[in-house]
């Protein structure tokens, strides 16, 4: 569940987007909001579904909320990757193997 939720959260293009700018440093709300074509309110949607998935978190700074990414939200995403990964080099592997990869 909680790749899926990676996988979906990342799914939209602003979302994405966020994810981009902050990759460069933490930023409020309404600089996200000045940075993208689509409203503050917009943004505060796309960090609720950022930060329920584990990808962001906020602090408080006064009367603002400031995001940063947390990269260790993407292990579980990197986990799933690379298990593509890892069957594709057995399946390689398996290709060379004249036993055709029996009798290990």
């Amino acid at each position: 569940m909680e790749t899926d939720q990676i996988l979906d959260a990342l799914g939209h293009g602003t979302r994405r987007a966020i994810i981009r700018l902050l990759r460069d440093h933490p930023r409020a709300v309404g600089e996200l909001a000045e940075a993208l074509p689509v409203t503050q309110p917009a943004v505060s949607q796309h960090l609720r579904v950022l930060r329920e998935a584990g990808l962001v978190e906020a602090r408080e700074d006064g009367r603002r909320r400031i995001y940063q990414l947390r990269p260790e939200g993407l292990d579980p995403l990197r986990a799933y990757m690379e298990s593509f990964w890892d069957a594709a080099l057995e399946a390689f592997r398996r290709s060379f193997d004249p036993r055709g990869g029996e009798g290990r």
